[in-house]
């Protein structure tokens, strides 16, 4: 069924946009709820005001989204973490410890909900988050989870442990490649022996 959207459905369309969806989810979901209509004239030009009005309120989301984003330029943030023997974190960063921590430094009143983290943060190391104000105006922050005090000598351990295994790896890698070259030349040279004795 083609229809038209009266508002935004997240995933799916913005307001105005003209689309065919299942006959089922049009007059189960979406005409009850006057979230869409039918792809009549009228439904048309009612669309095309809400688009014209919903573009205009974004414009002001926007420009306001761009005027904090600017304070979140090259912005980054620090969590001391425990960490356990493997390396990973005891508990989690979630998108609401970044809010909470901008929040706290900024006073910007940031919702953990706008906070683009896929998964909770388990593991030491740097990576950027996305916090996204509007569907057009985003902000990427740095985020550095670190070991705390009681945590040091066991991830000193732990990375100790990692390099002498990458180490070992390299060796026998090292060790294999030699006696391939070793095999391939000795074969070579026996090869040469029986063309001589020809």
């Amino acid at each position: 069924m083609k229809v038209v959207f009266f508002e935004d459905v997240e995933g799916t369309a913005h307001v105005g946009d003209i689309k065919d969806v299942k006959n089922g989810f049009a007059r189960n979901f979406l005409l009850p709820r006057n979230i869409a209509g039918p792809a009549s004239k009228d439904n048309l030009q009612r669309a095309n005001s809400l688009a014209q009005k919903e573009a205009r309120r974004q414009e002001k989301l926007d420009i306001e989204a761009r005027k904090v984003t600017g304070r979140l330029d090259n912005y980054s943030l620090t969590f001391e973490a425990k960490v356990g023997e493997t390396g990973r974190l005891f508990g989690s960063v979630t998108n609401r410890d970044i809010a909470e921590k901008i929040n706290a430094a900024t006073d910007l009143g940031i919702d953990p909900h706008i906070v683009l983290l896929h998964e909770p943060i388990r593991e030491l190391g740097t990576r950027t988050v996305v916090i996204r104000f509007t569907r057009n105006v985003s902000a990427e922050v740095t985020v550095e989870v670190v070991p705390d005090e009681a945590s040091k000598p066991v991830v000193a351990k732990f990375l100790a442990e990692q390099a002498a295994h990458a180490e070992a790896e390299r060796q026998a890698l090292a060790r294999a490649a030699a006696e391939r070259a070793a095999t391939l030349a000795a074969e070579g040279e026996s090869g040469d022996e029986e063309s001589e004795e020809e």
